[in-house]
């Protein structure tokens, strides 16, 4: 079993604007363009299995609505090599700073 780091929807405000981080909202593209957090990407997860080009230097940082979707695809890439975060409770549980909300 490879080791994910889960981190609380709290701390997604830490890894936005960061250089050695890229934020991923596995959430469908509804849903993102509805709301996110600022610099977060959309790659939905039933896209993400054939998406190879998630970069190593990155600290991947994942969610998606509850948290499950984020914990399996930041496994799959840790297996992988790549440095993972998960988001616990997912977006739903993100009440941050960095909310962006689309009209």
């Amino acid at each position: 079993m490879f080791p994910v780091e889960t981190i609380s929807a709290k701390m997604l405000d830490y890894y936005v604007d960061r250089r050695d981080s890229l934020l991923i909202d596995l959430r469908e593209r509804e849903e993102f363009n509805k709301s996110h957090v600022r610099g977060a990407v959309n790659i939905p997860y039933e896209e993400a299995d054939g998406y190879a080009l998630f970069p190593k230097d990155k600290i991947l940082v994942m969610y998606c609505d509850r948290g499950g979707a984020s914990l399996r695809l930041a496994r799959q890439l840790a297996r992988k090599g790549h440095r993972t975060r998960s988001v616990i409770g997912g977006f739903e549980a993100y009440r941050g700073r960095n909310l962006v909300i689309s009209s």
